[in-house]
């Protein structure tokens, strides 16, 4: 059926929606403000009557403020229907399915509804992390079907996810892709693969954080404030785990990890199960990986920077990374330092290692570990909000003290981490990059659908191929070489088209796919 000239141009002047919860809610109303006519049906009775009261009223508020007229206010109330069955949709051009999350829930409402539509009616999924392909599979007409996936509050949420399964007819996604546009959206197309774009590429934010708290490196305050201030992300990988909550966000961990065939780069986390068993799962709650008081996380405080009255002179390894920014950094906070061949025995050693651990660099550099510290140097210094230092094991306690009041002289934050390969920022940057890349090594989508999917369904500050770039490419491969080399683990395993394209730039808007 692929290029079925019927499905070119094809409008949806009316528009089912199966389920009527947040998602399908949120569906109905953008696709009444489309100007199609929508019906709403859920198989509990009176949900859809309360969905379609919950999106009149929003728009009973739009137009007391003066953002909506009355006669465009008529129009949509007129356009939002309740359907009393299943059968009321047999005039539908387009039906969205957003039930729960069931591979056979969904293959048994599909099947029934292909029995109500017409033949020529596009069936559609809203589905985060099932096969758009299984889904289909029982389908007499799996070439009218495809995944159409949106973001919660889909209003809010400016981006869908268009899906073709094997049998998809291309034309369908083209409709799709169409009609996202007329609701306000912007559409990515993707393949159908685990995750599809958002929910694989977001993998690495969340289960880098988990193992780095894992470790022991720090605790859960502390990495979502490190990669706020140091990278500009709107919440900490914490932070939004208690926003999604891990009822949501946990499953579609383990999803993703066993339809990859438990692929390290997405293994799952215990402390997010362990979690969920015992129902601390988010803000929703009132507890998470923050306690919430009238909806306000309760943040604890960090450590103040001591007060160092002698700060020891400081010596720079050779090898830093960005070693002229370091210096002038400590010539600007009025250090003494220190430019023979080797420390004295009075010095401060600081080292700023990509992917190594402190420990591993004191030794090769033999560096005396007790006076050797670490400071993370992947991002310019200029462009960030706090600095972070980590020490070793043998660190001593007035070496890491004088770094610490050292590092804060101007006022600008300081983190302490504990030792571990690669800083908080270069591990969870580098997997993101890694993991885009992989995307990009699999043809899930366009470079630029995925920059524009992960900016819009994550909000990152930047897409993780122009985040890539803005770091360097190279720096990235060296985290992810030497975090391999520390480990021994696949999941720092850099991939071929990161390999491949770090000499010349991640993100060339001119390939696609």
């Amino acid at each position: 059926m692929t290029g079925d000239n019927r499905f070119m141009n094809k409008t949806y002047a009316v528009v089912g929606v199966v389920g009527a919860g947040a998602m399908g809610r949120g569906i109905a109303q953008i696709a009444a403000q489309a100007g199609s006519t929508v019906k709403l049906f859920d198989v509990q009775a009176g949900a859809a009557a309360t969905a379609r009261a919950a999106v009149l009223l929003q728009w009973d508020k739009l137009h007391e403020k003066g953002r909506l007229d009355a006669a465009e206010l008529a129009s949509r109330r007129a356009l939002l229907a309740e359907a009393g069955a299943l059968s009321a949709l047999a005039d539908c051009d387009l039906v969205i399915e957003a039930v729960v999350e069931k591979l056979d829930v969904k293959q048994a409402l599909f099947a029934e509804l292909e029995t109500i539509v017409r033949p020529d009616t596009v069936l559609a999924s809203n589905t985060s992390s099932l096969s758009i392909t299984a889904i289909a599979a029982r389908l007499q007409r799996p070439q009218r079907f495809a995944g159409y996936h949106f973001f919660n509050p889909v209003p809010l949420m400016k981006v869908v996810e268009v899906i073709g399964g094997l049998k998809t007819d291309p034309a369908v996604c083209d409709g799709l892709q169409r009609y996202a546009r007329d609701m306000g959206h912007t559409p990515v197309l993707a393949q159908d693969t685990p995750g599809f774009i958002v929910n694989h590429a977001g993998r690495a934010y969340g289960t880098e954080a988990l193992r780095i708290v894992g470790e022991g490196v720090a605790d859960f305050a502390t990495v979502d404030r490190i990669l706020k201030d140091q990278v500009g992300f709107k919440l900490g990988p914490f932070e939004l785990m208690d926003l999604t909550a891990l009822d949501v966000s946990h499953p579609v961990m383990e999803s993703v990890y066993r339809q990859y065939y438990d692929e390290p780069r997405y293994r799952p986390s215990v402390i997010t199960a362990q979690r969920l068993a015992g129902g601390v799962v988010g803000k929703k709650v009132g507890e998470g990986f923050y306690r919430y008081h009238d909806g306000v996380a309760q943040v604890p405080g960090e450590p103040v920077a001591p007060q160092v009255a002698d700060i020891p002179p400081v010596w720079v390894s050779p090898r830093a990374a960005r070693r002229a920014e370091l210096l002038q950094l400590l010539k600007d906070l009025g250090a003494r330092i220190e430019t023979g061949v080797s420390p004295s025995p009075q010095a401060l050693t600081v080292v700023s290692p990509l992917g190594f651990d402190v420990t591993t660099v004191a030794v090769v550099e033999r560096l005396d570990p007790a006076r050797t510290i670490g400071i993370d140097m992947l991002v310019d210094d200029a462009s960030t909000r706090r600095r972070v230092l980590a020490t070793n094991p043998a660190t001593r306690i007035d070496m890491r003290e004088a770094a610490h009041a050292l590092f804060a002289r101007d006022g600008k934050a300081v983190s302490v981490v504990r030792d571990s390969g690669g800083f908080v920022t270069q591990r969870v940057v580098a997997a993101i990059v890694n993991i885009a890349s992989d995307i990009c090594q699999q043809r899930i989508c366009t470079p630029r659908d995925l920059e524009l999917a992960v900016t819009l369904g994550l909000g990152y500050p930047l897409g993780p191929l122009a985040m890539g770039d803005r770091y360097g490419p190279a720096n990235v491969l060296e985290v992810l070489f030497n975090m391999q080399t520390v480990y021994g683990d696949p999941r720092y395993r850099p991939s071929p088209w990161l390999r491949r394209r770090g000499a010349i730039g991640l993100s060339l808007s001119h390939e696609e796919l």
